[in-house]
């Protein structure tokens, strides 16, 4: 049952109560395990056939309701894995600690403490397992299907096999926003840049200080990226090019970004200095978290620059390595690279610089240093992305840097005459008295991949209102799940 301190009360009883039920197991991208079995037990304690492919992915199938068994079968896809972001003061474990979901104070939202909900993508879950419970709902032939790893690289939809769903429908509960109707979605590719060096002795008498840049909102690569937030990597790496330029300042390591997918909201590096430049630095850090502050007023969070002394490191990145590495940072494109040109309130292409990491590892039999640089790059346009990746690749293939693409998948051409469509917009019509939008939505959706996969298969992506996912401001609107999962109802009773 729900926990009275957090959820109690909220209806859908039946979907909130599966919601809970989800908050309560670690289910970052990667640790499959535990929700999948849960799935898996799930299925079957409701008498239904429960079936799990070789990389986890969980198909429970529901019969028809008497007098639709021979209506086109329907798929509820959503996937299992949430994104795991937390304050920096937050003390969690998101392999082993529950969420601390709440209802904020006005009644409107629930939201977590401290960390990502888990919204995105358990409400979509929640939604198909109260479904599959309740003997009311009148429906086709209908699958849910759940898929791992969505949020780091859409592993589960790519190791789906072809003829294991059965349904001609598919509608995945993986968007954010009440109302709107979902019909294409962006492809993408991720971009990982490696930088290889021996350290080399540090300057007798230099003194180390750590930088970092924190309080940035961050938010999701694909849905957030029009909103011109602070990137925490590329405003470290503004302050670190003018500390190396004017005040002799040398690299030691560099971390930032957490996620593929999440614009990063933390950055840090570690560099060292002539002590007797410690105050100059200072004034520098001081001054440039002025600058940010200025310059994303009314965008962002409360930004904050700062630099504390640590203990000095006896090696560091070489001089030529770290110069080569500002200027890559300093050109590889982060935000909106271009709109669509005949809806130009929609982003056709993007690239989020989004992790930074510095890491030893075995290189032909040698341990060796490395920087690495990943960034997601995302169009609707194929051609415009392979531009992107040029570009990217020539920034940082002039650095002196291996540049490795992976993780690339297509995106969804819309079919703006599907039954499904139509069906889908009478059926808002009619409960709602109200058109819902329909919008191609640039974040990308596993429906590019399935549907490359079931050619002809019909689907739209819909949900909720969920507020900045993939972070810890994540919250969903309560009355929004109540019409959501109404519609939800609605809709499996006509088609």
């Amino acid at each position: 049952m729900v926990n009275d301190k957090m959820l109690n009360g909220l209806e859908p009883q039946g979907l909130w109560n599966c919601f809970y039920s989800l908050t309560q197991i670690p289910r970052p991208s990667g640790k499959r395990k535990e929700i999948a079995d849960f799935l898996v037990n799930y299925g079957k304690s409701l008498g239904l056939e429960t079936l799990q492919d070789e990389i986890g992915n969980v198909l429970i199938r529901k019969p028809a309701s008497p007098g639709m068994e021979n209506h086109p079968g329907v798929i509820l896809q959503g996937h299992m894995d949430m994104v795991p972001q937390k304050n920096g003061n937050k003390v969690f474990d998101f392999e082993k600690d529950a969420i601390q979901a709440y209802v904020e104070e006005n009644g409107e939202w629930v939201t977590a403490d401290g960390t990502t909900l888990g919204a995105d993508n358990g409400i979509g879950v929640a939604t198909a397992m109260a479904i599959l419970a309740d003997k009311n709902v009148v429906h086709p032939p209908l699958e849910a299907f759940f898929t791992i790893d969505e949020e780091t690289g859409m592993y589960g939809a790519n190791a789906l096999q072809p003829g294991w769903l059965k349904g001609k429908y598919l509608l995945n509960l993986d968007s954010e926003t009440e109302g709107e109707l979902y019909v294409g979605c962006a492809g993408g590719v991720d971009t990982t840049a490696t930088f290889c060096y021996q350290e080399v002795e540090t300057e007798e008498g230099d003194i180390a200080l750590k930088v970092e840049i924190k309080g940035c909102k961050g938010g999701h690569s694909g849905c957030d990226i029009h909103l011109q937030r602070a990137n925490a990597i590329k405003l470290l790496f503004r302050v670190l090019k003018e500390a190396v330029a004017n005040y002799e300042a040398r690299l030691v390591c560099v971390e930032g970004g957490s996620l593929r997918n999440a614009i990063p909201r933390e950055a840090s590096a570690i560099i060292t200095i002539p002590a007797d430049s410690y105050q100059d630095v200072q004034d520098l850090i001081d001054r440039c978290e002025d600058l940010f502050l200025r310059e994303y007023d009314g965008v962002d969070g409360d930004i904050s620059c700062t630099a504390k002394e640590v203990d000095c490191p006896k090696t560091e990145m070489p001089e030529d390595v770290q110069d080569y590495l500002i200027h890559a940072i300093t050109l590889c494109p982060h935000g909106v690279y271009r709109v669509i040109p005949e809806a130009p309130d929609i982003v056709e292409t993007s690239n989020n610089l989004a992790m930074i990491s510095t890491n030893t590892k075995m290189v032909n039999d040698q341990m060796v240093h490395v920087v690495e640089v990943c960034c997601l790059t995302r169009s609707s346009v194929e051609s415009r992305k392979e531009e992107l990746q040029s570009i990217i690749q020539s920034a940082f293939s002039l650095a002196g840097a291996d540049v490795q693409f992976s993780g690339a998948y297509p995106g969804w051409k819309p079919n703006l005459k599907s039954q499904l469509l139509a069906t889908m917009k009478a059926t808002y019509e009619k409960e709602f008295g109200a058109e819902p939008r329909v919008i191609i939505i640039h974040a990308g959706l596993e429906c590019g991949i399935i549907g490359a996969k079931y050619e002809g298969m019909e689907m739209i992506s819909f949900g909720p209102t969920i507020e900045h996912p993939h972070s810890p401001d994540e919250r969903v609107n309560i009355a929004t799940v109540q019409k959501f999962y109404r519609y939800v109802i609605a809709a499996l009773q006509q088609l």
